[in-house]
C-alpha cells in the first residue's frame, strides 16, 4: 500500500470563479449540474450531480476574485477529502508545502485549512464529504428557488490535469510525490505533426483519482497556448466519469457543447484493436468518441474545447481499465492541432 502521510481519502470539490458568472452557470447546466444551494453572507454558488460538488465563488475582494483577476475564468480551489483536516495541514507543511495565506472557505465560522498547489490555487482539506449538513456549516442555504437540471450521468472526477511552464513538470510531479504520496503510474513523450509534450500521470495514495502534469515542447503548443491564455500554471482539464458515456453524448443538444473532431481514418483500425468493445459503434464515431484499451478492458473518452478560459472538460467512461487513453494521443493531438489552425494559433 503506497505511503499516505497527509491522509488523502478522494476527491471532494472544484471551486471556479469567472468575471462571467451565467455564462459559467449556463456551461453547468448543460453539463447536468444543478445549483441547489447558496452561502447567507457570500456570493458562492453551490452545484451539484452524484458525487461531484461544484463552487462558483464571484465575491468581492475574496481569494477566488482575486485569483481570476490574474488568470480570469479560472479553477482557482479543489478541495481534498482527508482524515483529519488539521493534522493533514500541519503533516502538509512539515513535508515542504505553504499554508494558505487567505481562504473564502469556512466551516462553524473558522478557515478551512488550505495549502497552495499548482499556479498559486488552493488545495482545501475537509474532513467529511459535501452533504447537507456539512454545507450548512459551511454557511451555504438552500435556494427557494433551485435550478434544477437533469443529470448527464457524470458521477466522478476521474482526475484533474495540471499544465506547467518548461522545467517545471518534474518539481510539481515531486511536490505531489514528497507531500502527498503520489505515485508516478505512466510518463508520456507525445508528438503531434507539428508539437509535442511531455507529461507524468501520478495516482494519489488513496488510490482514487489521478493527476496527469504537462508540460509543453515547442512555443505554439496546445500546452504553452494555455499557459499565456491562463497567464501562468494550472488545471488544463477535468476529467467527468460515467458509466454510459452514449448517454450522457445523447442527453447533450446539438450545438450545446462543441467537442474535438476526430480524423475518419482513426475509425478504420479502432474497433479491430479493440474487439471488445461492445458499445454501439457507429454512435461512438458519430459522437468522435476516442476508445483505447487491451484485452483485459477499455476506455471511452471525449474532450470538449475550451469552455472556461483554456480549461476543457473530458468525459470518459471506464470498462476495466485505468489507462489515460495512451493509444488515442496521435488522433487527439492532431484534432487539437486542427482546432489551434481555426483559430490561427499553429
Amino acid at each position: 500500500m503506497a505511503e499516505n502521510p497527509v491522509g488523502i481519502k478522494g476527491f471532494d470539490f472544484i471551486e471556479f470563479s469567472t468575471p462571467e458568472p451565467e455564462k459559467m452557470h449556463q456551461l453547468f447546466q448543460i453539463l447536468g449540474f444543478s445549483r441547489t444551494k447558496r452561502h447567507k453572507e457570500k456570493k458562492i454558488d453551490y452545484y451539484r450531480q452524484n458525487d461531484i460538488h461544484f463552487f462558483l465563488n464571484t465575491e468581492p475582494d475574496s481569494f477566488a476574485v482575486t485569483f481570476t483577476g490574474n488568470h480570469g475564468p479560472c479553477a482557482c480551489s479543489t478541495g481534498w477529502r482527508v482524515e483529519n483536516a488539521e493534522k493533514a495541514l500541519k503533516v502538509a507543511v512539515e513535508r515542504g508545502a505553504k499554508a494558505a495565506e487567505k481562504v473564502d472557505l469556512e466551516l462553524d465560522g473558522k478557515p478551512i485549512p488550505a495549502i497552495y498547489g499548482v499556479g498559486e490555487s488552493l488545495i482545501y482539506f475537509v474532513e467529511t464529504p459535501c452533504n447537507d449538513d456539512v454545507l450548512g456549516k459551511m454557511g451555504f442555504e438552500d435556494l427557494d428557488q433551485p435550478d434544477m437540471v437533469e443529470s448527464k450521468g457524470f458521477h466522478l472526477i476521474d482526475h484533474l490535469t495540471n499544465n506547467v511552464f518548461e522545467g517545471e513538470l518534474v518539481p510539481l510531479a515531486n511536490f505531489y510525490k514528497d507531500v502527498f504520496g503520489f505515485e508516478e503510474v505512466r510518463y508520456f513523450d507525445i508528438e503531434g505533426e507539428e508539437t509535442g509534450l511531455l507529461s507524468y500521470a501520478l495516482r494519489s495514495p488513496c488510490g482514487s483519482f489521478c493527476i496527469p502534469i504537462n508540460e509543453g515542447k515547442e512555443e505554439k503548443s496546445q500546452i504553452n497556448e494555455y499557459l499565456r491564455e491562463y497567464k501562468g500554471q494550472g488545471i488544463q482539464h477535468i476529467a467527468l466519469l460515467t458509466p454510459n458515456i452514449l448517454k450522457a453524448m445523447d442527453s447533450i443538444k446539438p450545438g450545446e457543447l462543441k467537442t474535438l473532431d476526430i480524423d475518419a481514418e482513426y475509425y478504420d483500425e479502432v474497433f479491430q484493436r479493440l474487439p471488445n468493445v461492445k458499445e454501439d459503434h457507429k454512435k461512438i464515431r458519430d459522437y468522435n468518441l476516442l476508445v483505447d484499451g487491451d484485452k483485459e478492458g477499455y476506455l471511452i473518452q471525449i474532450f470538449t474545447e475550451n469552455v472556461i478560459g483554456p480549461i476543457f472538460f473530458e468525459f470518459i467512461q471506464r470498462n476495466n481499465h485505468y489507462g489515460f487513453g495512451e493509444g488515442n494521443f496521435g488522433a487527439l493531438f492532431r484534432a487539437i492541432e486542427r482546432d489551434q489552425k481555426r483559430r490561427g494559433v499553429l
